[in-house]
């Protein structure tokens, strides 16, 4: 059987390419995959071979999707033949292999697959969420509103903070996240910034930030809009040093925490406050979906075929706002 996977093979060049489908081994299943989402900000970095990214090519991108299990391998019980299951770090691919011991399956047919397929990208914006601890009544601000911020933004209102507070340039994106539970949005260039988020704090600045760029001038505003003894998360990759930040003044002598974020911190079996496993940030997150109060919809811009890889991929290095929420559906081929 032949399936096909996009590959960036040279900067900015991303290929559909076809492959021989292999059958599960010991422990795996193969799952043919229904959709998958453009993680715009991590892939077009490794697209574009930023700094601090893998650093070489063919790269294979994609790690969020969702398909139903087709095969499986001796020694598989968890799931079984026609499960829905989340894909992750699967590749944009029609077809994929794992393990079936790390899958978490989707249980709740009420959900649509379209919207569960977001579950491993919305787990990023609530590990950035997490890792603030926030109390009900603090607030928080989330600068960056990609996809990871978006969530961020709409699981901090639910986790009880206010005001919640945005900031990105664009303006639709601004617009979108007010619209999903932030209270206030600012564009991060408006005139004195710092001072209006001081007014909306009582003057104190903000509890929680998740930092969600990765642009390290923005951690360096970041770390001006904070409170004393505040907390920021730092979700977005910060992969290029290019700014110089006083550390002693604005963290040392203010007691600020900066937390690292990334996915990868989380622990492999046992949750515990503040740092939960994978599996059940997704398993808490299809919860929220199947009950409305996390929506998927608004973030979706584009549903497209995998044929068209070449074209979103150059719209994405090319455009200083590309879409936000691209999918591709694996059925159209």
């Amino acid at each position: 059987m032949t399936g096909h996977y996009i590959v960036f093979e040279s900067i900015g060049n991303a290929v559909l390419k076809p492959f021989d489908v292999p059958q599960p081994g010991p422990g795996e299943v193969l799952i043919q995959s229904d959709y998958s989402v453009i993680s715009a900000g991590t892939e077009r970095a490794n697209l574009m071979n930023l700094p601090n990214t893998s650093g070489g090519f063919p790269y294979y991108p994609g790690y969020c999707g969702i398909g139903r299990v087709t095969a499986a391998g001796d020694g598989v019980e968890n799931v079984g033949i026609g499960d829905r299951v989340l894909v992750t770090f699967g590749g944009h691919r029609s077809h994929a292999v794992q393990q079936a011991a790390d899958l978490t399956v989707v249980t709740d047919e009420s959900i649509d697959s379209l919207e569960a397929t977001f579950v491993a990208i919305a787990a990023m914006g609530l590990q950035g969420v997490r890792k603030l601890r926030l109390e009900l009544g603090e607030s928080a601000m989330v600068i960056g509103l990609g996809l990871l911020g978006t969530f961020a933004t709409q699981l901090a209102a639910l986790d009880g903070a206010i005001p919640v507070i945005v900031s990105d340039f664009d303006q639709r994106r601004r617009e979108l996240a007010l619209s999903l539970g932030a209270d206030y949005a600012f564009s991060p260039d408006e005139e004195n910034l710092a001072e209006k988020i001081r007014e909306l704090t009582g003057g104190k600045g903000v509890n929680g930030i998740v930092e969600v760029t990765g642009v390290a001038a923005a951690l360096q505003e970041a770390l001006t809009y904070v409170a004393r003894q505040g907390r920021i998360s730092l979700l977005g990759c910060t992969r290029i040093p290019d700014v110089n930040i006083d550390f002693y003044r604005h963290v040392h002598l203010t007691g600020v925490t900066l937390i690292g974020a990334h996915t990868f911190v989380r622990p492999k079996v046992d949750s515990y406050p503040g740092y939960w496993t994978t599996r059940d940030d997704y398993r808490t997150l299809l919860a929220f979906i199947g009950a409305g109060k996390l929506q998927v919809r608004p973030i979706i811009s584009e549903v497209v075929s995998p044929e068209s890889a070449h074209a979103v991929y150059k719209r994405l290095a090319d455009e200083k706002h590309p879409p936000l929420g691209i999918v591709f559906d694996w059925r159209q081929l």
